[in-house]
């Protein structure tokens, strides 16, 4: 039994490790891109707050829009795939609060909003 236990714990961790390894990728883009905006963007006032989400693909959407960042497409094809396992956890959204604040900003927000979506993606 313990045996077992070992394997599929390990087998977990072989599945888990590719994934953390695109989180960290997605922030080191993330960090180089903050670097080189100069942009207002939809800000959630609470990144914590799951009605936000939508808030949150908006503004990467405006990100990516934006001729600055042609040069980081990693980081949006990266996120996208992010995207679609967060998307099926989303329920009916209710009222966001936000406000337009700089890309630094966002993108500070956007950190801790990849950090947390990493967490419940491992607790998963």
């Amino acid at each position: 039994m313990k045996t077992y236990l070992y394997l599929l714990l390990m087998v977990a961790g072989i599945c888990a490790a590719p994934h953390m390894s695109s989180i960290t990728e997605l922030l080191t883009l993330l960090q180089q891109m903050r670097e080189s905006m100069n942009l207002r963007i939809e800000t959630p006032d609470d990144i914590n707050d799951v009605n936000c989400i939508s808030t949150v693909f908006e503004g990467i959407e405006q990100l990516k829009t934006n001729a600055a960042m042609k040069k980081f497409s990693e980081f949006f094809w990266k996120f996208e795939r992010l995207k679609q396992s967060l998307t099926p956890s989303l329920g009916r959204e209710e009222k966001c609060d936000t406000e337009r604040k700089s890309a630094t900003v966002f993108m500070g927000n956007l950190v801790t909003f990849i950090r947390k979506a990493a967490l419940r993606s491992a607790r998963a």
